[in-house]
């Protein structure tokens, strides 16, 4: 199973994940651009903060990206939201893991401070929730299209118990012994 192709493009879960998408991409954007316009250097790595969080034109350069990457995937919508989300969320959430052991470290290049971690786990999370949204749980609702696509026999015998529900009381049709309904 494919976790891109289940999902219906109008489906009310592809709101979800744009919103998602958007919202975040616009955030980190905002962050990057805000970089740039204290015409931060580069590679500096002396601490210099906007937003409550330190940066460098680097990291500014990176939001910016991955800004634009989230605002494109709200933009195509559906699967493809929810997948960009689900990647750019797993990859803050490395991020933050990664950044913590190198805080004092001359590897710590994107001039990372503990606030940015912080805001890397949180940014992380949010990222990852939106495009999980309705796809992973125990309790989907068997609408859910993604809940069909696991249980393709359980669905499969709903439909057809909905069918006949709606197709009227069972006619007998045959006699004797092998009668059947239909």
């Amino acid at each position: 199973m494919k976790l891109s192709d289940e999902l219906p493009v109008d489906h009310r879960l592809a709101t979800v994940y744009r919103v998602g998408a958007g919202l975040c991409g616009v955030i980190l954007l905002v962050f990057g651009i805000l970089g740039f316009t204290d015409q931060l250097s580069f590679f500096d790595t002396s601490g210099s903060q906007v937003a409550g969080l330190s940066t460098n034109g680097l990291l500014s350069l990176i939001s910016v990206v991955v800004g634009l990457v989230l605002i494109a995937g709200a933009v195509i919508g559906g699967n493809v939201a929810s997948m960009v989300n689900m990647t750019v969320g797993s990859l803050f959430l490395l991020s933050g893991f990664v950044h913590i052991f190198i805080l004092d470290k001359g590897a710590n290049i994107l001039d990372f401070g503990m606030s940015n971690v912080i805001f890397s786990f949180v940014m992380g999370l949010l990222i990852l929730t939106f495009g999980m949204y309705g796809r992973v749980t125990g309790g989907l609702p068997h609408d859910n299209p993604y809940w069909r696509s696991r249980h393709p026999e359980e669905a499969a015998r709903e439909d057809a118990a909905r069918r006949g529900a709606t197709a009227g009381p069972p006619r007998i049709t045959g006699g004797g012994v092998g009668q059947t309904l239909r």
